[in-house]
């Protein structure tokens, strides 16, 4: 528990470092180009993903400060069933797990105490712009693609099986 729990630990400490870094550095809507097609830049966002909520009138941001804390339950109680050693699609899941809940409570920790979540790497191509992200996105977004991978692993040795 304590090896997941510590990816867990790098993840929320590498999403503050970054996000207190840019809020110092940069002011609001500065965009630095890096290469052709991405740019450091310093946005807050109210909302979800993509900006879903962020004009909905304030309420999201307890809405997902406490879906952050629930699914983060839920995701240290899957963890603490991970039996040790465990096979590779127990160990992809637990990786999933770990990098899911560091990006959670790395965005709540912003929701909670500012209102918004910083973003700040943005790619894009000419005048097509993907919505600028952060540390704890990419966390998030590679944790529940390791989930997924374990769940279609699991279902194919069952299969097999």
């Amino acid at each position: 528990m304590v090896r997941w729990l510590s990816i867990t630990a790098c993840v929320l400490v590498a999403d503050r470092v970054t996000k207190w870094f840019v809020a110092d550095v940069m002011a609001l809507g500065d965009r630095i180009a890096v290469l052709p097609i991405f740019s450091w830049t310093h946005l807050q966002n109210p909302g979800a993903a993509f900006s879903m909520f962020a004009d909905a009138g304030g309420w999201q941001r307890w809405f997902f400060v406490l879906l952050a804390i629930g699914f983060s339950a839920y995701l240290l109680y899957e963890l603490r069933r991970i039996v040790v050693p465990a096979n590779v699609v127990e160990r992809l899941a637990a990786w999933g797990y770990a990098l899911i809940m560091g990006g959670a409570l790395g965005n709540m920790w912003d929701r909670a105490t500012h209102g918004y979540v910083v973003d700040f790497a943005l790619v894009h191509w000419r005048d097509y712009y993907f919505p600028a992200f952060n540390v704890a996105d990419s966390a998030i977004t590679i944790g529940a693609s390791l989930w997924i991978l374990s769940m279609v692993l699991e279902a194919r040795a069952k299969k097999v099986a």
